[in-house]
């Protein structure tokens, strides 16, 4: 067989297969009940809103133009769209500052590629969104902790990084119900992290994939709302906002988009142009017809369903976890974090589990960028009804309670 190794850039020495697109695999054995899988429940898809809009695009007029190429910046109408949404949060901007990708994950490649050379450093959270991680691996970043409480300032972040031999680029951070962890950065700490991105001068990227699935609390504005009421206009910020339909409408349609500054806005049409020319024109025609009809409906029946399976879960956690374990209690989103004793191996204890109790979950190591927190784990609510949850959350605090016995 041919040895491909030294023919391949270095950069492909950094792109790992995804743990969790590998756990989704179980979710076709019937006898698991997966707390893997961070996806929407397909049976919340709004499929009859979609099945009139397809065939309303191909009885209609525009049908020659949904299937022909389009512009790089997006769908017009459902930038206009959007436009009006981020107005709702408090992101003045105008439709040339939203920038349409085929899902925010393409828009997380993007920016990889556009900050980040080879040996600079990337500012996340321990842990942080895997998908994250395998974005910006491919450019060969180092990884520093964004950390926003205690007394970390930016000229330790600059001198770490030029220790390593680059410089700080971004600040990576999913301000709402994060994932893995289901936790929010308070106000303090978006503000924290403005002050950080000025006096490094580097950009902010806001992951906002959750942002609409706030189930109780108080909302928070997103960071680069809270930079324009700063600065007096997006041409001024640093932040770059992204966002997706693919926890609200449908994930398959692979579409996201980015509100930004012209400056970087500007760079991305031109990845695109390179990359794929342009996200898919009938999906995005489809997802405006559907958004403009029926979001807030949908974003309604989501949230109801959600809330329901994230109290049942708390409540299943509360009743069934040995002491000694901690988790964590989100206010919106898809993802509870549990935190076992010091020594406990995730990915030893998800075997365990998939072999004797039938219950899959994600080991938390794959969340963090120096592979720490063995002895942590990401369990999703979103796809589980609220009897697997009680019966799973009970097998699984059997099987921890006996790890945690043996241990001792």
């Amino acid at each position: 067989m041919l040895n491909w190794d030294h023919i391949f850039a270095t950069r492909s020495t950094r792109m790992r297969a995804s743990e969790i697109r590998e756990l989704l695999k179980l979710l076709d054995q019937p006898d698991i009940i997966s707390f893997a899988g961070g996806i929407p429940d397909p049976k919340l898809f709004p499929d009859g809103e979609f099945k009139a809009a397809y065939a309303d695009i191909f009885a209609g007029e525009q049908v020659g133009a949904a299937l022909q190429y389009s512009v790089s910046e997006g769908y017009k109408p459902l930038r206009e769209w959007l436009r009006g949404e981020m107005q709702k949060l408090g992101i003045a901007c105008s439709v040339d500052n939203i920038f349409i990708t085929s899902g925010s994950q393409q828009a997380l490649d993007y920016l990889g590629k556009l900050f980040l050379s080879p040996k600079d450093t990337a500012l996340v959270n321990w842990p942080t969104y895997l998908g994250a991680l395998q974005a910006f691996n491919a450019y060969e970043p180092n990884y520093d902790q964004l950390t926003l409480t205690g007394n970390r300032t930016p000229d330790s972040y600059r001198a770490t990084a030029q220790n390593l031999g680059g410089e700080v680029k971004f600040a990576y951070a999913s301000a709402d119900f994060s994932n893995p962890t289901g936790e929010s950065v308070d106000l303090a700490g978006r503000n924290r992290l403005l002050d950080l991105g000025d006096e490094l001068d580097i950009a902010v990227i806001e992951d906002a994939a959750y942002q609409s699935l706030r189930y109780d609390g108080d909302a928070i504005p997103p960071i680069l709302a809270l930079e324009i009421a700063r600065k007096g206009s997006i041409e001024d910020t640093r932040t770059i906002y992204c966002g997706s339909f693919s926890k609200t409408l449908a994930p398959g349609l692979r579409v996201g988009f980015v509100v930004a500054n012209m400056t970087v806005i500007r760079k991305l049409v031109l990845m695109k142009q390179a990359a794929d020319l342009h996200s898919s024109t009938i999906n995005q025609i489809a997802i405006a017809y559907v958004a403009e009809r029926h979001f807030e409906a949908q974003v309604a029946k989501i949230r109801a369903a959600y809330s329901a399976r994230r109290d049942a879960m708390l409540s299943a956690l509360d009743r069934y976890m040995p002491a000694g374990t901690v988790w964590t209690k989100p206010e919106g989103g898809m993802f509870i974090w549990v935190t076992l004793p010091e020594g406990m191996d995730g990915a030893e204890l998800l075997e365990c589990s998939i072999r004797t109790e039938k219950v899959a979950f994600v080991p938390g190591q794959a969340f963090f960028a120096d592979r720490s927190g063995a002895n942590t784990l990401r369990l999703s609510f979103s796809c589980a009804n609220e009897d697997m949850i009680e019966e799973g959350i009970k097998r699984l605090g059997r099987l921890i309670g006996g790890a945690i016995s043996e241990a001792a």
